[in-house]
């Protein structure tokens, strides 16, 4: 989650962001790209990885993708309590001793 900057000023421990906002970290793992795509609003993150050769801004458009379609789905699942019930359930495979 983001911080504001240490010095100066009242820290209320909240940032408040842009609708939209979002922020891109590149970090090179062996011969990948691992890029996170964090919504500034709401701190979703979401994770891709990539070929180190691969274009900057590919890799960048496509976690942008990837987190407007997880958030999305975070807005269309049913409130706490609702639905509850079928998250927590076990599979039905099997037996529970």
């Amino acid at each position: 989650m983001p911080r504001k900057p240490k010095g100066g000023g009242e820290e209320t421990g909240q940032v408040s962001a842009a609708p939209g906002e979002v922020y891109i970290e590149y970090k090179q793992v062996g011969q990948t790209i691992k890029v996170t795509a964090v919504d500034a609003a709401t701190g979703l993150e979401v994770v891709i990885m990539g070929p180190a050769s691969a274009a900057q801004s590919h890799l960048q458009k496509v976690a942008v993708e990837k987190l407007k379609m997880q958030l999305k789905k975070t807005e269309s699942e049913p409130e706490s309590g609702e639905g509850e019930e079928s998250r927590t359930q076990p599979p039905s495979k099997g037996w529970t001793a």
